[in-house]
């Protein structure tokens, strides 16, 4: 014969959390192998760190602290607080959450956490109790959130990103500030953590702009009319063309002429090589000096040409 599993409510097995639950996972702390996937061993009660005592405090199989929190209500900022006290407070690796009903923003509150390589892992865990027919109950415990190497990796990918932001940002600072009268153009244009920055060309559709990678920094002039634009994009484009000669006879060396293929925007171009965003600030004046160079040529030597586009 089979039966089902019932739900029971917590508080009929333990009605006190202090009392007895914790008491109980203290006797039995075995129960969190399987959930969180190593041993746990050496579990206290009611540890204390000044104003606040921790449920459980125990160790791994390498005697690192683990700090323990239960909570047999929905989870809270309170407790969420605590954990996080109390792995300073013991210098712990490892935080285990157990809470009757986990809130979605205290899920992402420790999958955040878990993100950020700050060497201590979180495991959010549902507790609740079950019985099959008239048995008597027992613990189901669920993982909600735990450590990985694919939120690791996340966490890396993030952390990477602001660095490249924050770079980014700080080139743009330095190319506008000692652009600053030399190049109108770029006066009222302010930094961005954006791969590049662009001013108008005076004539609609047409835009100067400067893009960054982390080695290399380009100047050009860009060809978009908008949504839907790509043939007269490319009439424009030709135009200027029939003026190749002059026009990079006036820069005083040749450029990328780039009709885009499959794409919208067409392009004329200078690719600058001497270092890009992840060369050193004191590099960045002198990268900054030859791409307001080649920006000042390339209006000087494009803008008659302008003029005569319809």
């Amino acid at each position: 014969m089979i039966d089902r599993i019932k739900r029971v409510s917590l508080r009929k097995v333990w009605k006190h959390e202090a009392h007895d639950f914790t008491v109980w996972l203290e006797e039995n702390i075995d129960v969190l192998k399987e959930v969180v996937g190593f041993e746990i061993t050496n579990a206290e009660r009611e540890q204390s760190t000044g104003n606040f005592s921790v449920d459980l405090k125990a160790e791994d199989e390498s005697g690192n602290v683990i700090v323990i929190e239960n909570q047999l209500e929905k989870s809270d900022h309170d407790h969420l607080g605590k954990i996080i006290t109390y792995l300073a407070a013991f210098d712990a690796k490892k935080a285990i959450w157990m809470v009757k009903e986990p809130r979605v923003e205290h899920i992402n509150a420790i999958s955040w956490l878990n993100e950020g390589g700050n060497g201590c892992d979180f495991w959010l865990l549902k507790i609740e109790a079950i019985q099959i027919g008239e048995s008597a109950p027992a613990p189901l415990i669920t993982r909600i959130v735990g450590p990985s190497e694919e939120t690791r990796q996340v966490g890396k990918i993030k952390k990477e990103d602001s660095e490249r932001h924050r770079l980014r940002f700080s080139f743009w600072s330095k190319l506008l500030e000692t652009s600053r009268g030399k190049l109108p153009l770029f006066n009222a244009i302010s930094p961005t953590k954006d791969t590049w920055i662009g001013a108008s060309a005076g004539k609609r559709g047409f835009q100067y702009a400067y893009w960054i990678t982390k080695n290399s920094l380009r100047a050009e002039l860009r060809i978009d009319l908008g949504k839907d634009s790509e043939e007269e994009n490319l009439k424009l484009f030709n135009k200027l063309k029939e003026y190749q000669s002059e026009i990079e006879s006036k820069f005083g060396e040749p450029l990328e002429w780039n009709e885009a293929e499959g794409y919208r925007v067409c392009i004329i171009r200078k690719l600058l090589t001497t270092g890009g965003y992840r060369n050193t600030e004191e590099e960045w004046t002198p990268i900054s000096e030859e791409g307001i160079d080649v920006m000042q040529r390339l209006e000087k030597a494009i803008k008659p040409f302008l003029g005569k586009l319809k």
